[in-house]
């Protein structure tokens, strides 16, 4: 089957200038490696697709990817696909690559020296062990949260999952070591009170980094836009708009972390593919004879 004989028919499908990104940056199939390997039976923009479809929808691979039903492969071998790809890194690599093309042409430095982290403790369905699940007090949430950094353009720089009971302060002493290692040139972390009190001193003096703490204003009512705090709760948002990452459904948190990812890898690529970007969505155009304010 060729990628071509399937008819396009879902939304979370790739248009031709995604695939051109995507298929760029995926790894050599092994059949044409020096190693050698059999060919792949599906294209790979088929996979993709089924991916992105089952991401979107929120759909159980056995029973939705049907193979000649939707034009999708077997869900073995989408599943296959989704395992190994995330195991080898190659989607937190795609991830950070479409992360750099988007800073980059807004004529920002392709790696940031400032972040915004936050958390999000999602219920766990029935197919999430104990042993990866808690029951976060504060929300009354019995699943696991998903620690989310972000640059300061809301796009993902690390996303972490861990059981729901664990604080934000224990578990940003391992997010901040994997940052350290991996983005060596952060200066500094943005976060609310959760990560407040030793957490600060500790990342000055273990990591060198600055972690500053965006407090409520004491008197404020109700929902209040916070100053950096809501980038990082936009790109939450994104994630929760794709129906698989409504609730977890994961045996293991590495998958939890791939399907939050992907997620954010359609927005990034419709970004950076969209034919007539907007400059502000605030800004409207003048009408013939009329003059703008």
């Amino acid at each position: 089957m060729s990628a071509a004989s399937r008819r396009r028919r879902y939304p979370s499908d790739t248009s031709v200038a995604e695939w051109a990104l995507l298929e760029s940056l995926l790894p050599v199939p092994a059949c044409q490696s020096k190693t050698g390997g059999h060919p792949e039976k599906w294209p790979r923009r088929v996979i993709v697709d089924a991916i992105r479809y089952i991401v979107d929808n929120g759909a159980r691979q056995r029973r939705e990817v049907a193979g000649a039903a939707c034009g999708f492969p077997p869900w073995e071998t989408v599943h296959g696909f989704f395992w190994r790809w995330n195991r080898a890194g190659v989607v937190t690599y795609i991830r950070d690559q479409l992360r750099r093309r988007i800073r980059t042409g807004k004529g920002r430095c392709p790696h940031p020296v400032t972040l915004i982290v936050d958390s999000q403790s999602v219920k766990a369905a029935s197919t999430v062990g104990k042993s990866s699940r808690g029951y976060d007090a504060a929300p009354k949430i019995n699943g696991r949260k998903r620690h989310i950094t972000v640059d300061t353009l809301d796009l993902p720089v690390m996303i972490t999952v861990t059981p729901a009971d664990i604080q934000d302060r224990d578990a940003a002493r391992d997010v901040f070591r994997r940052l350290r290692l991996t983005q060596p040139q952060i200066t500094q972390v943005w976060a609310d009170r959760g990560y407040a009190g030793d957490l600060v001193d500790w990342a000055r003096e273990r990591l060198w980094l600055t972690l500053r703490i965006v407090s409520r204003p004491k008197r404020a009512k109700g929902f209040v836009v916070l100053p950096r705090r809501w980038k990082v709760e936009r790109t939450i948002g994104w994630c929760m708009n794709a129906r698989r990452n409504a609730r977890d459904y994961e045996r293991l948190p590495q998958h939890s972390e791939a399907h939050l990812n992907w997620a954010l890898i359609t927005m990034m690529t419709r970004r950076l593919t969209r034919k007539n970007p907007s400059a502000g969505w605030t800004k409207r155009t003048a009408r013939p004879g009329t003059m703008t304010p």
